[in-house]
Formats: structure tokens, sequence, C-alpha cells
């Protein structure tokens, strides 16, 4: 039987504790264990950025992380972009508004990123667009996720 190890971090602003096999990926954790399926699988390989969560602040794949590798730490999702009212993050609503999404598997990867571009304050539209190459997307050519982008770095999403 695979060791098992308990790992405590803050999700989504909330103090919680897991108990999980020593070699669970942090996408398993939040998907299966703590129910939040807004974190999508897409390669398993760190490649797409479906999977991407914000630790500490900074995107991460949660594919390639350890959960047990999160004790201690902060980990946002796409669910708790909005803070504890749940409401959309700003660059959420402009994709909305803006169109920037179609399938929507890509989605919860690309609204994380944007999130983390939008709280550095990066304004530089090349920068930006190195930051969110890492999320793949195969339906909307990414120019209505970049006018997303700049419409909630704006703060006029309409």
């Amino acid at each position: 039987m695979a060791e098992r190890v308990s790992v405590t971090f803050t999700l989504n602003g909330e103090r919680r504790t897991f108990t999980v096999a020593a070699g669970r990926r942090l996408l398993d954790l939040l998907r299966d264990d703590a129910g939040l399926s807004g974190t999508k699988e897409g390669c398993g390989a760190g490649e797409c950025g479906a999977c991407t969560v914000l630790l500490d602040g900074r995107p991460v794949t949660s594919c390639l992380v350890l959960a047990a590798s999160v004790e201690g730490r902060s980990v946002v999702t796409v669910e708790g972009l909005g803070g504890a009212s749940g409401a959309l993050h700003p660059f959420q609503r402009a994709l909305v508004e803006k169109g920037g999404v179609q399938c929507g598997f890509c989605t919860p990867g690309v609204a994380v990123t944007g999130a983390a571009i939008l709280a550095q304050g990066i304004s530089e539209p090349g920068e930006r667009a190195r930051l969110l190459s890492g999320n793949l997307c195969r339906c909307t050519g990414y120019s209505k996720i970049f006018e997303a982008l700049e419409a909630a770095r704006e703060g006029s999403n309409g």
C-alpha cells in the first residue's frame, strides 16, 4: 500500500487538510478530494496549461506538482479567483463579455494565468503574450483572450 501523507494548505482562502498518497498530484487532490472540477487535465505533462492554478500567487501546472509539496502554502484555483464572495474575477468577466471562450476547456487555466498577469501589473502586450503562451487554446485564436485581458487591465469590460 502506498504511503499516505497529511497535507495542510490554504485553498481558495480556506485552510484545508487532506490525507493523500505520497505521490498524488495536486491536480488530482483538487478535482477528486476537494471537489473543485474547474481545474482540467489536458495533457498531464505540463504542456497545455489547462490545469494551471496559482501556487503562492504564481501560475503552475498542477499536473506536475505533488500534493504533498504544497504543505503550508497557498493554492488558488479558477473557482477561487473572485475571492470569498464567489464573484467573477475581472478577467473572468471580461473573457465572457469579449467572447474569449469557445469550448471552454482551456478557460480555467487561461483565467488563472491572466489573473496572475493582471496582479503583476504586466501591461506590455508581448510580455503578456509570452506569459499566456503556456496555455494552449484550439478554438479562439487568442485575439479575444488578449482583448479580454486588455479590457480587464483597463477596468472597462463593457
